[in-house]
This record gives C-alpha cells, sequence and structure tokens, in this order.
C-alpha cells in the first residue's frame, strides 16, 4: 500500500472513531466538568480504561504498531507510515494516551530490540494492543541520576533468577502487568556488572505502594521486590550486559517525552491559549504578549526538531541522542508556559474563586519542576547533548573510561 493510499485508509478510520466519540454527550459532559491543568495529576479508572479501548481499536484496524514486524505482531509498514500516522492522529478528537506512554513509548521497544522469542511472544503484541501495560523499573531510592549503581539483586537459581530490591518514582505501576528492570548480577566493573529482565508485575513478591505528590496526583510507586523469581527466557540482553539494554531504553524514554515539547501535549495549543488569555482580560498586556512569544517561538522551534529527529529515526529505525534535545525543550517549553499562566493569573492562581481556568493552571506550576528530572535530569542531557551530538572533550579521563565500559557493556 502506498504512503497516500495508508493515509486515506487512516483518516477514514480516525474520522469515524473521532466522529462516534462526538456523539458521546456523556463523555462531553464529564470532560468539561473539571477545567484542571496538570503534568502529574494520575491517570483515573476512565482515562486509563479510554486509552487501552481506544488502542485496542487501533491495533485491530492496523494502526496500533505500524512499523512492527508482521512475525511479532505488527502491520510491517516503514517507519514513515509510522510518523506520518502520528502526525495525522493530533488533528482528531481522540482519548488521551498519556496512561499508555511507558508502555507503548518506552517497555514495548525495548522489548521489541532485546527480547528473546519467548518474551517477545508473550508481551508484543499484548503491550501494542493495550492487554497488558508496561512500566520501567530503574530508579532506586540511592540511584536515581546514576543509574549504574542501583542495588537491586538478580541471582542465578537455575533456569530462572531471584530478584531482590527497590524501585521508586515508577510511572503507571499500579496499573501495569509487567516491568522491565535494571538489576545488579555481578561484582564486576561498574557498568559490566548489570543485567535487565522483563517481571510479571502480577509475580508473587511483587508490591506497589503510589506516592501521594503535592499536586494531589499519584502518578508514580515504589515497587518491592522480594525473592521474585523470573524465568532467564525473560532476560533483555546479555548477562551482565544491560548498561547497554537500560542507555537504549532511556533513548526510547527521550523521543516519547520529547514529542510533547513540540505540541504533542493539550496544553500548547496555542490558538487556545491566545483565547483563554482575551477571554481574562490579559491579551493586551506587554508583559503578558511577550511571555506567550516565547511560549510560541519555543513550541515551534521544538517541532522542528522533533522533524530533525523523526527524519534520524526513520534513517536508522531506533532513536539516537539528539532525542536529549527534546526533553530540554519539553523542560523549557514547560517552564516559559508556568511564567506565562503565573503573569497572567497574579494572584488568581493561588485560591479556588470559582472563576474558570484561573486556579486550575495551579497544579501544572507545581509540576513543572518535576520535569526537570523526570527522564533524566536536565545536567544529565545537557552533558549528553555535549559529549554526543556536538563532540565536546568529556569532564574527566574518568568518564572516558566510563564510555569505554559502555561501548563494551
Amino acid at each position: 500500500m502506498s504512503k497516500d493510499e495508508f493515509l486515506a485508509s487512516a483518516r477514514a478510520f480516525l474520522e469515524n472513531a473521532s466522529a462516534s466519540r462526538a456523539a458521546d454527550e456523556q463523555a462531553r459532559a464529564e470532560q468539561q466538568e473539571s477545567d484542571r491543568v496538570a503534568l502529574f495529576s494520575g491517570s483515573s479508572d476512565a482515562e486509563i480504561a479510554a486509552a487501552v479501548a481506544y488502542q485496542r481499536e487501533l491495533y485491530d484496524a492496523g494502526y496500533g504498531w505500524i512499523s512492527g514486524p508482521v512475525e511479532d505482531g505488527g502491520a510491517g509498514y516503514p517507519v514513515a507510515y509510522e510518523i506520518a500516522f502520528a502526525q495525522l492522529q493530533r488533528r482528531y478528537a481522540i482519548p488521551s494516551k498519556a496512561p499508555l506512554s511507558v508502555s507503548l513509548g518506552m517497555v514495548a521497544p525495548t522489548v521489541a530490540q532485546f527480547g528473546s522469542p519467548t518474551t517477545k511472544a508473550r508481551w508484543l503484541t499484548a503491550l501494542h494492543r493495550a492487554d497488558a501495560v508496561g512500566c520501567q523499573l530503574f530508579s532506586e531510592p540511592g540511584a536515581g541520576s546514576d543509574l549504574a549503581a542501583v542495588s537491586t539483586r538478580a541471582v542465578r537459581d537455575g533456569d530462572d533468577w531471584i530478584l531482590n530490591g527497590q524501585k521508586v518514582w515508577t510511572s503507571g505501576a499500579q496499573y501495569s502487568d509487567v516491568g522491565i528492570a535494571l538489576t545488579r548480577t555481578s561484582d564486576g566493573p561498574r557498568h559490566r556488572n548489570l543485567t535487565v529482565f522483563a517481571v510479571d508485575m502480577h509475580a508473587p513478591g511483587v508490591e506497589v505502594r503510589p506516592l501521594r505528590q503535592m499536586t494531589g496526583g499519584a502518578d508514580f510507586n515504589e515497587v518491592f521486590l522480594t525473592d521474585v523469581r523470573v524465568p532467564d527466557a525473560d532476560r533483555l540482553g546479555g548477562v551482565d550486559r544491560g548498561w547497554k539494554v537500560a542507555m537504549a531504553m532511556l533513548m526510547h524514554e527521550r523521543s516519547a517525552i520529547g514529542g510533547s515539547s513540540s505540541g504533542g501535549s493539550g496544553i500548547f495549543k496555542m490558538d487556545d491559549l491566545a483565547s483563554w488569555l482575551g477571554a481574562i482580560g490579559r491579551a493586551d498586556d506587554p508583559a503578558v504578549a511577550q511571555a506567550f512569544a516565547r511560549v510560541y517561538c519555543g513550541v515551534t522551534a521544538a517541532k522542528a526538531m522533533r522533524a530533525r529527529a523523526d527524519a534520524n529515526l526513520k534513517a536508522n529505525g531506533v532513536p539516537g541522542p539528539e532525542m536529549s534535545l527534546g526533553k530540554l525543550a519539553l523542560t523549557a517549553n514547560l517552564t516559559a508556559l508556568s511564567d506565562l499562566v503565573r503573569l497572567a493569573l497574579g494572584p488568581r492562581i493561588l485560591a479556588d474563586t470559582g472563576e474558570e481556568r484561573t486556579f486550575a493552571w495551579s497544579e501544572l506550576v507545581l509540576g513543572v519542576p518535576g520535569m526537570r528530572i523526570g527522564g533524566g535530569t536536565d545536567e544529565i542531557h545537557r552533558n549528553t547533548i555535549a559529549e554526543r551530538v556536538l563532540g565536546l572533550p568529556k569532564e574527566t579521563v574518568a568518564r572516558a573510561a566510563t564510555d569505554t565500559a559502555e561501548k563494551e557493556a
């Protein structure tokens, strides 16, 4: 099928799916009940159910994994088709896929890239059809930015591994079925002593505890692993070669996050922002106009960067270190948006007076600082860009030694 034929078919599907939802008065009424604007508000059961139902529609229609190999459950089209569909999909009223962002944007690509035939057969179709949901089990209380310092242990026991440890800040773990866990499997040199596993989140010994945020949401969780048994067939990559898998997963993560910097998220709809500023009587204020221009310019620049990243993805099939630019752009654009709404609203952002879309922005303002940490700190991304994109020299000899270890891992 040619690309034009593919897009024509996709357009017909999206128009039908969008029209069926537009006819649902109950859903529209529920959507209008709240004007909350938040980054980390926690996905409700209804939002999760809507995302899952829509993803199943997509998959059954052939759009759930467009560029995936046919033998693994994909549609077998070029990556360019996937990118084109993503751009087309943004024009339609569809449910938010935020509850599945980690599952589809990070877990599924990592399983596809490193999973054994057994793991792929068990999880790939299930993840892309949302029959299963995935999460990332990387960060720990003592190993966040320094990911190579994870202490969760995996010990070989015949054809299985026994996992013990604690993970933290795990998005969506409370409704996930599989978690990609980075573990320590030997006392060997740094970066050459780690192994990655696909862990059944319903297995005995897995405990999930939600973490409440200051915004009121509970997007994140602690996950405790106590004598969790994982088959060796569910190992991703080689033993003690997990650093390569972890880095690949982080590239997929940055690709998924970076897409929001260029307008993939509804909060960056510039026409809506302009109308809102007019509605609250702040559009004519020169300082507000300048703040709006900063957001507009940032989003426009991010779109150009995203297009370049998509071109690289089309050429190479996997995201590269330039995805760190997208993550930094998202942080910068969210900060600019936070500055804009605080300037435009003034004291009205501090207390709920019932006026529409005023106090509602407070959750976003409180959540923006968290984006400087989530998906890798800004400082880590700047180092990645400096060293791997711009080719600047390493900070120390020690970092050069670390790079050697990374290449060997």
